[in-house]
């Protein structure tokens, strides 16, 4: 197990329909990112296909299972560099289609996450939720979660994976223009009050008339901004994180007169509300 691990957030342009010429650059940019010194590579939400689709049936050529084509190729990309990759596609899994992510790595598919929470806005408005709990993935490179873009204005989202052991949290994402507060402001709270290490990877460019705003962050388990991307231009970004920060949930600022437990000293108890289903 590493202690430190390098983390990379690749902010590219996706072109919607060109999952090959997507592929290439999502290929070409993990090696890129491998030679940088990088050990998990995040891509932004639906790099693979594009996202700006106007109907269900419009997006379902670009579809791919998990494992596919794609991923297998990830794969072997992966096992050659000795890296680990999370990449967002739209996966197709019977007579149901799902906003997704991938973590592959050096020894193939290690997971996928289907998006939960689905804002009306794109591809999103005509696909299925998710339907799995949220997973906290081990690896020889720390306890990875995934959630995607929307995912985070949940903040229960991050908080089960905290409580399931997550070390890093990965957000592959696609903010447009209007959701600049979430990529200055609540990303850094998801991460400062878990104590976890967070990745957002967002997109940039134009996809019919909807504009992407990119300002892709990594952000350590004390809440401190370590990299963060422009606003217009594909670049990748790295920020080194240390593993013990993000498992070392008591907080001693002054022992025996200033001290946090961020597990401990929760009252699930009093919590129970969050649970209930709410009526439209």
């Amino acid at each position: 197990m590493h202690d430190k691990v390098k983390i990379a957030a690749v902010q590219m342009e996706p072109r919607i329909m060109r999952n090959s010429e997507n592929l290439d650059n999502i290929l070409l940019k993990t090696g890129t990112a491998a030679h940088g010194g990088a050990d998990l590579i995040v891509f932004p939400e639906c790099a693979l296909t594009g996202y700006v689709f106007a109907s269900r049936k419009e997006a379902m050529p670009y579809m791919e299972t998990i494992p596919g084509p794609s991923t297998d190729k990830l794969a072997s990309c992966c096992r050659e560099l000795g890296v680990h990759a999370i990449v967002g596609l739209l996966e197709i899994d019977g007579d149901k289609c799902f906003n997704a992510a991938v973590l592959v790595g050096p020894e193939g598919l290690v997971g996928k996450y289907r998006k939960n929470h689905l804002p009306f806005l794109g591809i999103d408005r005509y696909l299925d939720p998710g339907d799995r709990s949220f997973t906290v993935y081990k690896t020889p490179i720390g306890n990875i979660g995934i959630h995607i873009c929307y995912d985070c204005n949940f903040p229960e989202s991050a908080r089960i994976m905290m409580l399931l052991g997550a070390d890093i949290l990965a957000l592959p994402t696609n903010w447009p223009e209007g959701r600049g507060k979430v990529a200055k402001y609540v990303v850094i709270a998801r991460a400062y009050e878990n104590k976890v290490h967070l990745v957002a990877a967002n997109r940039v460019g134009s996809e019919r008339g909807t504009k992407f705003i990119g300002l892709s962050k990594i952000i350590n388990a004390w809440g401190d901004t370590l990299a963060e991307a422009g606003s217009d231009d594909e670049q990748i970004i790295y920020g080194e994180v240390n593993l013990a920060e993000a498992r070392e949930k008591h907080v001693v600022y002054k022992a025996g007169e200033f001290e946090m437990d961020l597990i401990h000293d929760r009252r699930p108890e009093l919590y129970t509300e969050l649970c209930k289903a709410r009526k439209a």
